[in-house]
């Protein structure tokens, strides 16, 4: 795949980045933190609380990361940019303002696959990034930075139980094939986590919840 741009351009984009809007790598720790521990223990509005946060990380990394700081080196940072604010609106849609999203993990394969993946982009990346020697900061960082989010964001996705409508897995799924060939090709290869989240939980939503569908209309039959 050719980029019109070096590895040593990229991590430059990422050290500038990083150095320039600490300390909210913090502030988006943090909130991942909260998206998950409201999973695990519901409050009020619990859900909400999730949806803004997924919304929130996809909106900043469209705006502030693909438009000002990647579209430096690579002019499809700008489709990017309207992809990822576009995925934050509809996760600001379909998980605050007209809740659709109802997050809560649980023992399934799909949840034990979402915990894993929570646990990769949090954890495990920046750990293997370090080793690979392309640690902080001059590496993508949770929650601030396209790749780990979108595994995160699957991670979450995989932990819902009503229904996600399909449309809100499109741009993570997309991103998952483009950002794992352009991360392979400059050799960061803590982004396998990409194509595993994209395919395998995008797969596993729609075999859960195609069989949830199915049962219920068995149900309604036998009534």
């Amino acid at each position: 795949m050719d980029l019109p741009f070096t590895t040593e351009q990229f991590l430059a984009v990422f050290e500038r980045y990083n150095l320039a809007i600490w300390p909210l790598q913090i502030v988006a720790y943090a909130l991942g933190v909260v998206a998950v521990a409201v999973t695990l223990k519901p409050v009020r509005r619990s859900d909400r609380v999730i949806g803004a946060v997924l919304a929130i990380f996809w909106i900043w990394i469209g705006v502030t990361y693909h438009l000002v700081y990647f579209r430096e080196i690579n002019p499809a940072a700008t489709v990017f940019g309207a992809f990822f604010v576009t995925q934050g609106v509809l996760f600001l849609f379909v998980g605050v303002v007209r809740p659709r999203l109802v997050f809560r993990a649980g023992l399934s394969a799909s949840s034990m696959l979402g915990g894993l993946l929570i646990l990769y982009s949090m954890v495990a990346y920046p750990i293997i990034g370090s080793l690979l020697g392309h640690g902080y900061p001059r590496s993508p960082s949770f929650g601030v930075a396209p790749c780990p989010t979108t595994i995160f964001t699957f991670g979450l996705l995989l932990w819902t139980r009503a229904r996600p409508p399909t449309y809100v897995l499109a741009i993570p799924l997309i991103w998952s094939a483009i950002g794992f060939s352009a991360a392979f090709t400059l050799g960061i290869y803590e982004d396998i986590g990409l194509p595993i989240a994209g395919v395998l939980g995008t797969a596993l939503l729609l075999w859960r919840d195609g069989r949830s569908i199915g049962t219920r209309v068995l149900r309604r039959r036998h009534a």
